[in-house]
Parts: structure tokens; sequence; C-alpha cells
């Protein structure tokens, strides 16, 4: 039965071009299948956007609360361009893995989105100049200067110990020497796997069971070890520059945190950009309500498990109530803290996680767009609620009405993501936006049955 359902998608991927337009055949594989002229547009909104949140962004440095903000502010907003980068390339690696009609629609976007590394890889440059203005373990590289920072009361006694624990790890020499390694990893299988699909679609037997159980293999091959890999590298690099700015704090799932959330977030772009894609041929005839639906559900599924992780975490280390553990919490829950954390839950669980239940908002691309969109802000807050709090000390440091600094928290990582969006555009612009040399390509072709 496998085999004649390869062979019928064969023979419908190699004569979509010559279907009929009746009502129950398959529909006609557009003869173009690049990106539409409107894609420019967007890029260019996008690069004023940029531009603009990045002067008013500039304006923080004639204050020294705004300087103090605007380091902080950065790394926000790298976070939030690393997540989309890293995010892309696991879940390209999953559909491989997994298969699927859902990920063929989605595969182009996602590498397109892995595309944009080089953007990432020159944004951690000003973090590892100017690391010693974040974290406290690249301000005191040595027992001595440790020992010397307690003495003046400019670091705690825990804060002490854990740093000349850590440093093996947590230092300038050996985070330099780790940056590298993920990295290299990174950029190593972004090259190989969209190397890989443009080969894929040049093949010489485009179109047979030979080439597409060759591909098929060849990716699983590759993308099911790279996973394991990757978390590996994604936990040591959100330790290195998000956990760490928490000393004396330690997680043993910080890093399937964040991997969730980069899907969460990854996804969340990737819809976006379809439906808006979906108004203009090609896409028009490729993204159907189908394939809409089963995106909808993965991207409610991983709102589930980032709820579970995150919550699940913090009602163990409260019931647990120990001081180097709690502390963290503490931070982030008391004062003006409540607000953000209060914000955080509602926007980036509770909202999503209730309006992704209903089947027809799913399928529905006008409201699948404000949804996709309010997503990506609510990441935004939530790397707010992980960053900020960790130079909070008394529980009640959150003061908006004067402290016009914290509003580079808004306007900085707006303009990274602008500029990581006009980059994006860019990828998408420069190969066609469907993968044809797989044979879910003919399901893509099908009338749909469910209404």
């Amino acid at each position: 039965m496998a085999l004649e359902h390869d062979n019928h998608g064969m023979e419908l991927a190699g004569n979509a071009a010559h279907a009929g337009h009746g009502h129950h055949g398959p529909a006609v594989l557009p003869s173009v299948l690049t990106a539409p002229e409107v894609v420019k547009t967007w890029r260019l909104r996008a690069l004023v956007v940029a531009v603009v949140f990045a002067a008013i962004s500039a304006l923080f440095l004639l204050t020294e609360d705004g300087r103090t903000h605007l380091l902080r502010a950065y790394l926000a907003g790298y976070m939030t361009c690393f997540n989309f980068v890293g995010g892309s390339l696991a879940l390209l690696m999953v559909q491989y893995v997994s298969g699927g009609k859902w990920g063929l629609i989605l595969r182009r976007p996602l590498e397109a989105m892995t595309r944009t590394f080089p953007l990432i890889l020159v944004g951690i440059l000003p973090i590892l100049f100017l690391m010693k203005k974040l974290y406290l373990w690249a301000a005191y590289t040595t027992k001595a200067e440790t020992l010397d920072a307690y003495h003046k009361g400019l670091i705690t006694n825990e804060q002490h110990l854990d740093i000349d624990y850590r440093h093996v790890m947590l230092a300038p020499t050996p985070v330099i020497v780790q940056t590298v390694l993920v990295f290299g990893f990174i950029s190593f299988m972004i090259w190989l796997l969209n190397r890989w699909s443009l080969k894929r679609d040049q093949d010489e037997a485009a179109g047979t069971l030979g080439s597409f159980d060759k591909w098929r293999v060849r990716f699983e091959n590759v993308s099911g070890p790279a996973i394991v890999f990757y978390v590996i590298a994604l936990t040591d690099f959100v330790i290195i520059f998000v956990k760490s700015l928490d000393i004396i704090w330690a997680s043993s799932v910080y890093g399937l945190q964040f991997l969730v959330a980069q899907g969460y977030g990854t996804l969340a772009v990737g819809i976006l950009t379809l439906i808006l894609l979906s108004r203009y041929e090609p896409m028009k005839s490729l993204f159907r309500t189908t394939e809409q639906h089963d995106l909808g559900k993965l991207m409610f599924a991983f709102t589930m498990l980032n709820i579970y992780l995150t919550f699940a975490e913090f009602l163990i280390i409260w019931s647990g109530n120990i001081p180097d553990e709690i502390t963290y919490y503490i931070h982030r829950i008391q004062g003006g803290w409540w607000t953000i954390c209060t914000l955080d839950v509602i926007c980036h669980w509770v909202i999503p996680f209730s309006i992704l239940l209903s089947r027809d908002i799913k399928r529905s691309k006008n409201k699948m767009i404000w949804v996709a969109t309010f997503m990506i802000g609510a990441r935004m807050i939530d790397i707010f609620w992980l960053i900020e709090p960790a130079w909070n000390k008394t529980g009640d440091t959150l003061h908006l009405i004067g402290n016009y600094g914290i509003l580079a928290y808004i306007t900085v990582p707006v303009a990274m993501i602008a500029l990581w969006a006009a980059y994006y555009l860019t990828q998408l612009s420069k190969r066609p936006l469907l993968n044809v040399n797989d044979p879910h390509t003919a399901e893509l072709l099908e009338p749909e049955h469910a209404h």
C-alpha cells in the first residue's frame, strides 16, 4: 500500500502542470514558484521601522539611565532574533525526521530564517566585547577579584562562591570558545541543509521513487543526531548568555524551555509569513486551509508545552523554598515586577492557549494573522521578564515613571527584529517557495475535503 501511495504521489507530482480544473481534480502547480514582488515592499517597510526605532534607541545614549538599559535591551533583542534562527533550524530538522506536508509548505520559509544566521553571528560581537557590563563572571575573572568585590559589598557571599565555582565554564575565554563551537555547529547544519535542499530539486532523477527515498534517508540520517546535538548546544548557549545573569540560580530544564519557546516564536513567524503570502501566487494555490489548521494545532501544542515546563519548574522551586533557587522568582514577582509577571502569564500563555482552542480561529487567515503577531509580541514580554530582573536586588525596582531608560526594551528589540525581518524577506526571495521534489507536493494540490 505504501508503494502504491508513493507511485500515486509521483504520478500527481509529475503531471500537476497538466491537471484539469475540475472541482474534484487536483489543482495546477503554479508555473512560477518564486516569491511575489510585494515581498520587496514588505522588506522596505521593515527597514524603515528598523531605522526609525534605531534612531529612537540612540537617544537613550544621552542619559545615564538610558545607557544602563541599552545593552540589556540589546541582549533581549538579540536573544529574540536568535530564537527565530535556532527555532527554524530545529523545526526544519524535526520536519525532515517526521515528514508530512505540514512541513513541506513551511520548509522554504524555515530555510530562509536559518540563512539569516550571519546577522546573528555579527550581533553577538557587542555582547562579547561588553560582557563585563552584563555578567558578574566576566567582571570578576579571578578568585582574588571576586573576594575583593565581596569585601567591598559589590557582590554577595553566595555570588562570590558561585562565580569562583563556575569559572571553568563561565569566564571570558571559555565563553568565547563555547560560542565558537556552538556557532560552528549551527552554521554547518544551516549550510548543509540549505545546500542539500537545492540539490534535491536539481536531482536528475527528481520525481522518481528512487530520488524521493535517497533524499529522505539522507536528511533523516543527518537531522536525527543533529537534533540531539542542537539541544545540547542551545542549552550551553542560553546558560551562558541568559541564565548566568543570575549567577547563583540553577535549572535543569532551562535549555528545554528555550527550545520550546523557539518553536513557539518560529511557528508564529512561519504562519504569519505563509498567510500573508497566500494572498498572492504561488502560495495562494499551495497554502490550503488544511495545512493552516495543522500548523495552528502545532502552535497550540507548543503553547501547552511551554506552559507545562515553565509552571512545573516554578512550582517545584517554590515548593522547595531553597534560598539560592527561590530568589530567582522573588526578584521576578515582588513589587512592580508582579505586573510584568502577570502580563507575561496572560499574554504568553492564557490568551494564546484560549484562542487556539478554537478550530474556526485556526482556520481563519485574518484571525491567525493577529494571533501570530500577538504571540511574537508575547515572546518579547517573556524575554524582558527573563533578563531585566537579574539586576533587581530589592524585589521592587520596576518604576516606569521617571525610569524612561527601560523603554529601550521596546525600541531596541523592535529595531533588531525589523532588521532581522528585512534580511529574512531578502533570503525568502532568493529561492522558490516550494520544494517540488517531494511526494507531498501532490497532496498540496489535491482538493480539500474538510470544511
